[in-house]
């Protein structure tokens, strides 16, 4: 098959990956596959070299036309059997292109139960009928947008993201030698990945870590992330006097080491969809001490810790038995997490779901 992927860019992110680590799959079962990425500069590029890599080059609202044309012209000329775009401004451009030229099957996907406000969902009502299926990435993102009306019941389905477990795995030489460069010896490691953004709700943690540093001093935290919070964040930290605990370590090329490096795993969102960085986190065999939101109790079942989110006392609460339990039980519970993203969440089930989907086969 032919294949167009669309989404809105190909900056650090997990719908980003996903649709990389979904190129790569269809390129090595003889698929041709394309991208093409509204915005932004590619930062997870598909590892497969085979993959087109198409910048349609949106800056403003006022490249939408052109944006249109670019697009539409892609689809004449590739000719694609499939096109599947990601996120809420490919999505809406995709079903638009379909009123102007012919697309013979086009699926959309949502990757969060919150895409935004009023507007952004009656878009989707209104374009409902211009793409043939629409998926999200759990039960719980589903279950969101048939209650708002977004999409209806019997047009949208649930396929969760699929996790690369040969990239995401524990390592211990990567352990040893990233702690290390972090410079820690004593102490304890939480690792939060994430962009500085207001859905993973870093204030909500930087006030569990401000409780936590009450009754021990044997930890510090390292976020990986960039975002538009950024200076935002970093004084907040500083206002809790809490700086000494916290290392913002901006973006990286080795979250899989570092997670290996990481004694437990923290996400501290206001909503998610599904939680990839939770679920790459337990494929390293991590301990997750994360907000139930969205997806992420389906992702981490009873291989983890949960609380309700913008609850900082619970956090607190969570963390600190997280970072009493010993190496080993640790190490039983991350064990027992990474069976879970095996048996629930691999790459290749993922892939053969949208393959179905492709097919027409519900």
């Amino acid at each position: 098959m032919r294949i167009l992927l669309i989404i809105t860019g190909l900056g650090m992110g997990g719908a980003e990956r996903v649709v990389s680590n979904l190129a790569d799959e269809l390129v090595k079962m003889g698929h041709e596959v394309k991208i093409a990425y509204l915005t932004g500069e590619v930062l997870l590029p598909p590892k497969s070299s085979e993959v087109e890599l198409i910048p349609i080059g949106i800056s403003n609202a006022k490249d939408f036309v052109k944006a249109y044309i670019k697009l539409r012209s892609l689809v004449k000329k590739f000719k694609p059997d499939v096109v599947h775009s990601h996120m809420f401004h490919s999505n809406i451009m995709s079903r638009l292109l379909r009123l102007t030229i012919k697309i013979p099957r086009l699926v959309n996907t949502v990757h969060n139960t919150n895409e935004g406000g009023v507007n952004r969902t009656i878009a989707y009502r209104v374009t409902d009928s211009l793409t043939d299926f629409t998926t999200n990435v759990s039960e719980e993102a589903v279950k969101e947008y048939i209650i708002k009306k977004a999409v209806k019941t019997g047009r949208i389905s649930a396929i969760p993201n699929g996790i690369d477990t040969d990239v995401f795995h524990f390592n211990l030489k990567s352990r040893y030698s990233k702690r290390e460069e972090l410079n820690l010896r004593n102490d304890k490691m939480i690792l939060c990945v994430g962009s500085l953004t207001e859905q993973k709700d870093y204030p909500n943690l930087f006030s569990a870590i401000a409780l936590l540093r009450e009754s021990r001093q044997d930890f510090k935290v390292f976020i990986v992330g960039e975002g538009p919070l950024k200076d935002e964040l970093s004084d907040k930290v500083k206002a809790l006097d809490i700086k000494d605990y916290f290392s913002f370590l901006g973006k990286r090329s080795d979250v899989n080491d570092l997670m290996s490096a990481a004694d437990v795993y923290v996400m501290s969102s206001a909503w998610e969809g599904f939680g990839l960085v939770v679920a790459e986190a337990m494929a390293c065999e991590r301990l997750v001490v994360a907000t139930d939101c969205g997806g992420v109790g389906e992702v981490v079942g009873s291989n983890g810790l949960l609380v309700e989110p913008k609850n900082s006392i619970l956090l607190s609460e969570e963390l600190n038995k997280a970072l009493d339990l010993s190496e080993g039980e640790r190490a039983s519970i991350g064990i027992a997490a990474r069976q879970q993203i095996i048996n629930n969440y691999s790459l290749e089930k993922n892939v053969r779901a949208y393959l179905n989907l492709y097919i027409n086969k519900y």
